[in-house]
């Protein structure tokens, strides 16, 4: 009996599957920053001491909620997670395609890939549908308040995590078994099951490697805001996104309906291959 192929919908956070970033819906008011002033005073601390833009919002966030008496727990940070903006249908998607999948021989599996915190996504209310979260996240001491970065993931370190997802791989911590040869048959999800959605130019390494290896790459919008829209465009006309949608994930959608095109794809591709390596 033929094993059901799994398909990987990887999602970037901050601009995908929410319309702002994530520290913009609670924590930001709560340390009495505008979030132009909050990112203003990442973007100095980054650009004065040639540092990364990742490591720059950690440490502001760590000093500023020092500063208005704010405890840094993974309670905390969860807490500020609960209210987070999502787009249209978002609430509702992961069971809709994962209904589709199973109707259609499929698995599906969900995958946060984000340069925003894992502890304020572990607290917004999509944590559960997600087989694993790939994102930033503080170190935390005896007392169980954060005290130093843990994992900080820019741009480029995104795409190490498509190749733990390819490999089965859920530890951020694990650099030698992703290194490792494997033959492409003992590789759990192959990049030609992956359908990756980003929103911009941060997106772009990640696209890059999905597309390389055969895999979907979605640039989606915001239908509020025509700059988002010319972004995602620019994004497929240079090669980087195979496709564009709003970001609107309602049942019925055109993100919806691309995504099952995909799937049908990716089931018949998979379907005919056991034809062609019969013996």
């Amino acid at each position: 009996m033929r094993r059901k192929p799994i398909v990987a919908l990887i999602y970037d956070f901050d601009g995908t599957l929410s319309p702002g970033n994530m520290q913009e819906f609670g924590f930001i008011q709560a340390i009495h920053k505008t979030p132009a002033e909050f990112w203003s005073m990442s973007d100095g601390i980054a650009a004065g001491q040639d540092a990364s833009n990742i490591l720059s919002y950690m440490k502001l966030m760590f000093d500023e909620a020092h500063k208005a008496g704010i405890p840094l727990r993974k309670s905390d940070f969860r807490r500020f997670g609960q209210d987070i903006a999502l787009y249209e249908g978002v609430r509702d998607w992961f069971g809709n395609v994962n209904e589709y999948g199973r109707e259609h021989g499929v698995r599906i599996e969900h995958y946060i890939n984000s340069s925003g915190l894992k502890e304020i996504i572990e607290g917004s209310p999509l944590a559960k549908e997600f087989k694993h979260i790939f994102a930033c996240s503080f170190i935390y001491n005896s007392k169980g308040e954060a005290e130093w970065p843990g994992v900080a993931v820019d741009f480029t370190a995104k795409t190490q995590f498509l190749f733990k997802i390819n490999k089965g791989i859920f530890s951020a911590r694990d650099s030698m078994r992703v290194n490792e040869s494997v033959a492409d048959e003992n590789k759990r999800i192959p990049f030609t099951q992956m359908i990756y959605f980003g929103d911009g130019d941060t997106d772009v390494p990640s696209m890059k490697i999905i597309n390389m290896f055969g895999g979907h790459t979605i640039a989606v919008y915001d239908p509020g805001r025509p700059e988002r829209r010319d972004m995602a465009m620019k994004l497929q006309r240079q090669g980087r996104a195979s496709f564009i949608a709003p970001a609107d994930y309602s049942a019925g959608s055109r993100t919806f309906r691309l995504v099952c095109a995909i799937i049908d794809k990716i089931a018949a591709d998979k379907a005919l291959s056991y034809f062609t390596n019969y013996r």
